[in-house]
């Protein structure tokens, strides 16, 4: 019991941070902004078609596809920026405990701090939308006109034909919210390893070459550089869904039943073994990082 409540005291002391820092706040706001702007296309959208919405609808439009998901990672590496927020205090904190519970409340903080940003951002959705939503467990009318016409493209809305056949809206958002979980703590991760070897700037940076190496392989990515033949490209599509953590966040990118693109569980599968070795390769190397006492703050 004294070993969790030192974990839970390095998470505590992590979010104690936001009170000092307004770039939290900053990256709430955003994602609010963000939020808005891609749920109000499809409650317009609503309103000018005299139809109605599912109350989960606009978060899961929000991460509906892998462009969406990429600006949330950028929101994501804004708020994780610091991680894992070395000060001149750290050395006396480590006193205390040792380093895998400092490790395993990094762990835990990532967790609580994605979870309370995803669940803001499914209040935005519900908040932009609820005039025009219902409760019912039940893919609405305004998702069916987008996804069985092309008026969800024209409009840039990923409601995609696959997700209201084979799924209900809040199992999909529960999934979604699974899955942005799980790719966020794979990001954070590969932060904290490259903060502790390289330092800080190498932290950011490797958080940006995460991001980039999902959209360099997104099948749209690859197919506007090579000009892929149609059969070539659903082997890239197949390819990319299992090689790219991005396309394993994504939803619509995972076999139900007619492809070989992933299933669900082989991706919290493949998530889960990323994050025990990024987790490992963290403790091997905060075991091998020198923590310099240089003060007190004032």
């Amino acid at each position: 019991m004294n070993g969790i409540r030192q974990i839970w005291a390095v998470a505590a002391y992590n979010f104690r941070q936001w009170r000092k820092n307004p770039r939290f706040f900053i990256t709430f706001a955003l994602a609010f902004i963000l939020c808005f702007l891609l749920s109000d296309k499809a409650v317009r959208f609503a309103v000018e078609h005299g139809t109605t919405m599912q109350l989960a609808e606009a978060f899961i439009w929000t991460f509906g596809d892998s462009d969406s998901i990429l600006l949330v990672s950028l929101l994501l590496i804004l708020l994780f920026t610091d991680m894992p927020f070395l000060s001149p205090g750290t050395p006396f904190f480590l006193m205390r405990i040792d380093r895998r519970k400092w490790v395993a409340g990094q762990l835990v903080y990532t967790i609580s701090a994605t979870g309370l940003f995803l669940l803001f951002v499914l209040g935005s959705t519900i908040l932009v939308c609820i005039r025009q939503s219902y409760v019912g467990n039940v893919w609405s009318e305004t998702a069916a006109i987008l996804g069985y016409s092309r008026a969800g493209e024209a409009i840039a809305l990923p409601s995609l034909v696959k997700t209201l056949e084979m799924s209900f809206p809040y199992r999909c958002m529960v999934t979604i919210f699974g899955l942005m979980l799980c790719y966020t703590l794979v990001m954070v991760l590969v932060m904290l390893f490259f903060n502790l070897r390289c330092g800080h700037g190498a932290g950011i940076v490797s958080g940006f070459a995460f991001t980039v190496y999902g959209f360099l392989l997104k099948p749209d990515t690859i197919d506007a550089v090579f000009q892929l033949p149609a059969a070539l490209y659903y082997k890239a599509n197949v390819a990319v869904g299992w090689l790219s953590p991005l396309n394993h966040a994504t939803y619509h990118m995972h076999n139900f039943g007619y492809d070989l693109l992933p299933r669900m569980w082989q991706s919290f599968a493949v998530f889960g073994g990323l994050i025990v070795l990024g987790a490992l390769a963290s403790l091997w190397a905060v075991r091998k990082y020198n923590f310099v006492f240089t003060g007190t703050e004032g």
